[in-house]
């Protein structure tokens, strides 16, 4: 029988967008993110809207809980990556983060919020978005790889990883950080951490030649191998298929890995076999949103709140609140 991991959560908050595009805000540091034909929007609309309601039918199928929001906004080109605006972590805590660019930071959905107050036990909301009047920027498990068993936040050094933001961070939610400097192959830093880094129960995806320093390469690998993870390393060129952008869930047969079709295909046959000594590979295509600069792990945002049983919520006489924002369970 598979032991529940706490690295590993079984739900996750998704956003389906009816607007989606690549967002040209964005591009100046994002190498993932290729020149893009906008000549024919509606096509993207309409194909990443397809790509997002498959991810969330594949998920379900699998055992995890998936909280479908729908965005109909033509103004938030990138509100198909969560995990950048908020986070969630055990004991109730929720974190919501400060964001580089503007038409990112329309992001912040306070339906999102209270769906999650109302369904999980939430004790506090630590918001650091006023940080953004100050030029500080810490976006969320973008920025950060969290190791969420020995509480180490890996950061790749970048505009968006602040370190000021990156302390109180740390400091409220108890996490040790482990800075790096990594780049890709023109010498330009990695604008996320996570792609090209995932931290499983009982391994760790990594693209270790894009670190610059041979000490902190053997000093994350030093960490990583001392919480009993096997290190799988990633070429520059798995990295740039997005092989670092996966997540790890707990599903309803045990832990599954979701990555993109297209980084399931650039992954080597023993590299599978590895990762699937402790989980099993669920690949989903989505070429369209991969059009952005991130992949599945983006997509997610993980929950790893206590559920409220249904008498703490509300009680059974009075409706349910928010039925009307959009969230599909």
């Amino acid at each position: 029988m598979t032991v529940v991991s706490v690295q590993s959560p079984g739900t996750v908050v998704l956003i389906r967008p009816h607007r989606f595009t690549p967002n040209s805000q964005t591009a100046d540091d994002n190498t993932f993110q290729p020149l893009v034909d906008l000549s024919n929007l509606n096509e993207h609309h309409h194909t990443a809207h397809g790509e997002v309601t498959v991810v969330a039918e594949t998920l379900r199928a699998n055992g995890i809980t998936v909280h479908l929001f729908e965005d109909e906004h033509e103004g938030r080109p990138d509100s198909v990556f969560p995990n950048n605006w908020f986070s969630t972590h055990a004991g109730g805590h929720i974190a919501v983060y400060p964001m580089r660019t503007p038409n990112r930071r329309t992001e912040r959905r306070q339906d999102i919020l209270e769906l999650l107050k109302q369904n999980y036990r939430v004790q506090d909301v630590i918001d650091y978005s006023g940080l953004e009047f100050d030029g500080i920027y810490l976006e969320g498990t973008g920025a950060m790889v969290l190791d969420h068993v020995s509480r180490v936040a890996y950061v790749a050094r970048s505009q968006r990883a602040d370190p000021v933001a990156l302390e109180r961070f740390c400091t409220n939610f108890g996490y040790e950080p482990l800075v790096f400097d990594a780049v890709d192959d023109s010498g330009i830093p990695i604008y996320h951490t996570n792609v090209m880094m995932c931290v499983g129960t009982r391994f760790a995806l990594i693209g270790l030649e894009l670190m610059t320093s041979r000490d902190r390469r053997d000093e994350v690998v030093e960490r990583l191998t001392s919480s009993g993870r096997t290190v799988i390393e990633l070429s520059s060129a798995q990295i740039k298929e997005f092989c670092g952008n996966a997540i790890e869930l707990e599903g309803d047969r045990g832990r599954i890995l979701a990555l993109s079709r297209r980084a399931f295909t650039a992954l080597t046959e023993r590299q599978r076999e590895t990762l699937e000594e402790s989980c099993r590979l669920v690949p989903v295509d989505v070429p369209t949103i991969e059009l952005a600069g991130g992949s599945i792990r983006c997509m997610l945002a993980g929950i790893h709140l206590d559920r409220r049983r249904h008498q703490d919520r509300w009680p059974t006489s009075a409706p349910a609140p928010f039925s009307a924002l959009g969230a599909r369970q």
